[in-house]
């Protein structure tokens, strides 16, 4: 079974909108702009809650919106945040924004993510891993965030 991503990239080569329609799509809430619906509500099944819905939106247009051609296999989005920060002196306002998607809560969060991935434009981002850990967002345990603080402070 391929992964949402694979299905995206597929049907980018076959139809020239796709990307546009989904980065269009980060202009509105996650999963409310209906001409996205197409390619994103078919990987969906009715048991998924709206949690899950709104991350499958949020990721297809992310993708969307940081393509650069084949993407091929990218950084996992903490490392690819590492790396940024050490090739900047370890920058603070970097190092800031990273901590404040850490923090970041449901209404936050398309918003941080679209910031963070303004500044790695550079960096091909594994949005498959991405799309995983954002499931698990809102964990009370927040193993997720914790365990990006660790692969961006390399502990």
């Amino acid at each position: 079974m391929s992964t949402i991503i694979e299905s995206l990239e597929d049907m980018a080569k076959k139809e020239s909108k796709v990307r546009a329609v989904l980065k269009r799509s980060l202009s509105f809430d996650p999963g409310t702009y209906p001409p996205a619906f197409p390619y994103v509500e078919p990987r969906l099944s009715s048991d998924d809650n709206n949690w899950k819905r709104i991350v499958y939106y949020l990721v297809a247009g992310l993708w969307a919106r940081h393509w650069r051609g084949s993407n091929g296999l990218g950084q996992y989005l903490p490392d690819a945040c590492r790396t940024l920060y050490v090739k900047n002196d370890k920058s603070a306002s970097i190092e800031k924004r990273f901590i404040t998607l850490l923090d970041a809560d449901d209404g936050q969060l398309a918003y941080r993510l679209r910031q963070m991935l303004a500044l790695l434009k550079d960096y091909p981002i594994d949005f498959d891993g991405l799309l995983k850990d954002l499931f698990s967002w809102n964990h009370p345990d927040k193993f997720v965030q914790i365990r990006w603080a660790r692969g961006f402070y390399g502990t």
